[in-house]
């Protein structure tokens, strides 16, 4: 069992390894650290995407849409921190749509994060699996088999708006 920071530190010097910048390096690292601390596979899913990230041609979401369709995949790295960069325009939209993502639950690490910084919670629905973030505090799902999801045909983006509990 290695602790969370370990898993942290060894995703960023593989990140880096593999040709991605250190400022993206850190935030996959925390990413996949985020994962694992909410029961999610982030080792299992990063370490299988690194074997065929060379060999593949994913694209990059460099601004979001309110429906973003590839002629490829994705890249679920550097989609995800244009997603976390542009979280609070890409807000406004409500609802969003993705297709064809590489590797989607190193994704959705960041749509957690971007939760915490819209304010507002986010309803993510990916093929037949459902996410609800809450403020990057935790995370909702049917999803608990541990599997290797190596891509997604669509992920729709819900953003909630923020009600009060009590009368």
């Amino acid at each position: 069992m290695r602790s969370f920071s370990e898993i942290e530190t060894t995703v960023k010097r593989a990140t880096r390894a593999i040709g991605f910048s250190w400022g993206i390096s850190e935030e996959v690292g925390k990413n996949v650290r985020l994962l694992e601390m909410f029961g999610l596979p982030g080792i299992k899913n990063i370490n299988q995407y690194y074997k065929i990230y060379k060999i593949s041609n994913f694209e990059d979401i460099s601004e979001f849409s309110k429906s973003n369709s590839p002629k490829g995949h994705y890249c679920p790295i550097l989609s995800g921190i244009n997603f976390l960069d542009q979280s609070t325009t890409v807000s406004k939209f409500v609802d969003l749509e993705i297709s064809n993502i590489a590797f989607p639950l190193l994704f959705i690490s960041f749509v957690s994060r971007a939760s915490e910084v819209v304010g507002k919670r986010i309803f993510l629905k990916m093929d037949d699996k459902e996410f609800l973030f809450n403020f990057n505090q935790s995370i909702y799902s049917n999803y608990l088999s541990g599997e290797i999801l190596q891509k997604s045909e669509r992920i729709n983006l819900s953003f909630l708006e923020n009600k009060d509990t009590f009368n």
